[in-house]
């Protein structure tokens, strides 16, 4: 048989310690060291050995000369390479070199980079790493594995990727040590969770009621929402530079400078933004992991990731029990964004209901990430339940309760007008798509967002969602000053874009303006209208003209049937009022996560809202910091609820979490005194927090605030700090207990609707 020159190639690596002339020694291989399965190998330092099928002489993987590849030729464990092996999924590993290189297969061959792609720096969705292996139990020996290249599903060889398993190499992997750290964030916090409960039973912890992990799963997937709460690939991968996507300087952050600060959009400045495709001035610092100068900032930067994962895991440590998730997109903004000449593109389509989906798989995805890295399935932290017993369960093991949401505009495709490639939105296709996202955990819906569907004119929102919704019914925005006296959140208020306002009769009539091309082109379809763009406000106390359809009352009454946990707060006036007619009719219970109570209505239904803790001290009078905790607290008894409420910082949704206290960026009006000290304990007294770090840089919560979730140990601690006392906090930690009365009293009363 003749041999091609590659193969002698590779022959002569395998050799090159002996010389191609001197046959090499047999390695008899040890005894196979002791494991706990394919699971237990997670952030360990290994060094690995292969033998051919039935052989027994082996050998170690090593660097070949020139550091390029890989290869099975080191004769004794301490000259083969060690690897920091990092799960990338459950079973599946990356393998890192003590030189920070990565094993990846190439073409069948084993390549040695020190850098990797990934989908989403290429913006590719159909990138698959080739640094990623499944490990295996061998299909020829139980106490050893075998290799599987993810990207390719071919298996190692002893000389490459071999297409048949019969042919695998046989591994095993030897604890060693020198092995580099894989990049990472830090926790900044020690300790142990136990499990526990208070005195009358009532599960311990914090409830987060509205949060967004996945935003940058929506709008398309692009980039435009920045950062991912995790990466198969790691940190590098989850929170790299936004340059590729906001642009130098961030000045392609058109969503970003939009909602700038999180406060009143500035149309003057706006406009011609959206006309030129970038900011007039330098936007942001662009870089992301390690050095991150301008983001994560949740009170400051509206389209960056502040959930990664550990800082998720630091906010449990801290007594987060349970957390609502809920999947969001704006289809209209990401067709914007992707619409504009230069602009990068999206991964898949903009629509809010793909993003949905991509948000639930990416959560699931994120349960086996975290149970990966704690050493197998139903290890981790993070759980996803569909069931108040399955929260009560997971939170009494001292892990996070994740329920899935929805809450998004064009909810089941319902668009107010109807669009050529959708089914019919009847009660039969909502029916129907109830069913299904129930089957794939979804607990909690809004029936609206932002933008007018077919359930129910939108929230009212007079900023971008203005535009947003104009753009995606062809309908001219509806508001009226004959409205309702109700609190709103969002519906209330001036018309920022007096010249989209022409009310309407009938809310469901036919649209007058044509907004088809939109996505192909975005400034072209509104260029007919940047007359009425630039009108001035309307001022007044305006709201929505329109209410409930009859489909929206359809909803409601079908998400009780099904006992799902209804949103509320983004229904405008009309509708609000009347989706609680509907509610009190039921006797059944809603979520206010938005902070709407409907003066205390929401507590006699068994319902729940959020409140928070204030962010400045009072100079004469310690412990301010608590009273709206306290003021919440005696609403709720006072309308017979029960006497807890949590957080709902909502974000990565446009929301903006909470400032700092001190220095050039606080609201604070009066000189503000007790800073944080670290150490400090957690309110159990099981964490000792030390001063966090993002990457390179120290943060200073005083002057800089939450900027991410996992500061929220700090918020606490803050207000401890200024007086409020453990007692006074008690109902936030019991907060968890209060909105699983509240899912389980929704079942309940589902059931007795439906006659059981």
């Amino acid at each position: 048989m003749k041999l091609s020159s590659h193969t002698l190639l590779a022959l002569c690596l395998v050799l090159s310690t002996f010389g191609c002339d001197e046959a090499p020694p047999h390695v008899e291989r040890p005894p196979a060291p002791e494991h706990d399965g394919v699971h237990s190998f997670a952030s360990g330092c290994y060094a690995m050995d292969a033998t051919e099928p039935g052989s027994t002489n082996t050998r170690w993987l090593v660097a070949a000369p020139g550091g390029e590849t890989f290869t099975f030729s080191a004769t004794t464990q301490d000259a083969g390479a060690r690897f920091t092996m990092r799960a990338a999924d459950l079973g599946t590993y990356l393998f890192f070199d003590a030189e920070r290189h990565y094993l990846v297969a190439q073409e069948g061959t084993l390549a040695r980079t020190s850098e990797l792609l990934s989908d989403v720096l290429l913006i590719d969705d159909t990138y698959q790493s080739p640094a990623e292996w499944d490990l295996e139990p061998s299909a020829h020996d139980p106490d050893r594995f075998q290799l599987v290249h993810r990207a390719s599903g071919r298996y190692l060889g002893t000389r490459g990727l071999v297409d048949d398993e019969t042919r695998a190499a046989v591994i095993a992997l030897y604890p060693t040590t020198g092995c580099a750290e894989f990049p990472e964030l830090t926790l900044d916090a020690e300790g142990t969770i136990d499990p526990q409960r208070f005195d009358d039973g009532a599960v311990y912890g914090i409830v987060e009621t509205h949060g967004h992990l996945f935003s940058n799963a929506g709008f398309g997937g692009g980039g435009q929402y920045h950062g991912a709460p995790f990466h198969r690939l790691g940190v590098e991968h989850a929170l790299p530079s936004c340059e590729p996507f906001h642009g130098i300087d961030g000045r392609r952050d058109l969503i970003g400078f939009a909602f700038a600060g999180l406060g009143d959009l500035d149309v003057d400045a706006l406009l011609p933004a959206l006309i030129t495709g970038q900011t007039p001035e330098p936007n942001h610092a662009t870089d992301g992991y390690p050095t991150f100068t301008d983001w994560p900032n949740s009170w400051g930067s509206a389209t960056h990731q502040t959930m990664y994962y550990r800082w998720l895991e630091r906010a449990w440590m801290a007594g987060l029990r349970l957390f609502v998730q809920h999947a969001t997109s704006n289809s209209v903004l990401c067709e914007f964004m992707a619409g504009l000449p230069g602009a990068s593109p999206t991964r898949y389509s903009c629509n809010d209901m793909v993003a949905t989906e991509r948000s639930i798989e990416a959560a699931y995805a994120l349960e086996r990430y975290v149970d990966a890295q704690w050493g197998g399935p139903g290890r981790g932290w993070f759980r996803i339940v569909t069931t108040p017993e399955d929260a009560r369960r997971v939170i009494d093991e001292g892990k996070l309760a994740v329920i899935l949401g929805i809450e998004t505009s064009n909810l089941f495709d319902c668009f107010l007008t109807p669009r050529e490639g959708f089914p019919t939105c009847d009660e039969a296709h909502v029916r129907a798509q109830l069913d299904r996202y129930h089957e794939l955990g979804v607990r909690a819906i809004f029936p609206v967002h932002k933008l007018d569907n077919a359930f129910s004119a939108g929230d009212g929102d007079r900023r971008v969602g203005q535009i947003g919704s104009f753009v995606n019914s062809g309908h001219w925005s509806s508001f009226v000053l004959d409205c309702p006296v109700v609190d709103s959140v969002f519906d209330h208020g001036d018309v920022v874009f007096g010249g989209l306002n022409m009310p309407r009769e009938d809310y469901l009539a036919p649209a007058p303006n044509d907004m088809s091309g939109f996505a192909d082109n975005p400034i072209g379809t509104l260029r007919p209208f940047l007359a009425n763009l630039q009108e001035p406000p309307l001022e007044g106390d305006y709201c929505q003209s329109a209410g409930l359809t009859a489909l929206g009352e359809t909803l409601i009454r079908e998400l009780m049937q099904r006992g799902m946990i209804i949103e509320v707060d983004h229904l405008p006036r009309r509708s609000f009022l009347r989706a609680y007619e509907l509610l009190i009719e039921a006797d059944y219970p809603a979520a206010g996560t938005h902070g709407n109570t409907h003066g205390g209505v929401i507590y006699e239904l068994g319902g729940v809202s959020k409140t928070g803790l204030g962010r400045c001290s009072a100079p004469d009078r310690p412990g301010a910091m608590g009273d709206r905790l306290r003021d919440r607290i005696a609403l709720i008894q006072a309308h017979g609820g029960y006497p807890a409420e949590g957080f709902g910082f909502d974000l990565n949704g446009f929301a903006g979490g909470p400032r700092p206290r001190f220095g050039e960026d606080s609201d604070c009006g009066t000189p503000q005194a007790n800073g944080m000290e670290y150490p400090f304990e957690s309110y159990r007294g099981d964490v000792t927090f030390t001063a966090p770090h993002l990457g390179e840089r120290d943060v200073d919560f005083d002057t800089e605030g939450m900027l991410h979730i996992g500061l929220m140990p700090e918020l606490i601690e803050d207000a401890r700090n200024d007086g409020v006392t453990d007692e006074d906090l008690e109902p936030l930690f019991r907060s968890a207990e209060g909105y699983l009365r509240m899912w389980e009293r929704a079942e309940a009363r589902s059931a007795e609707l439906r006659g059981e």
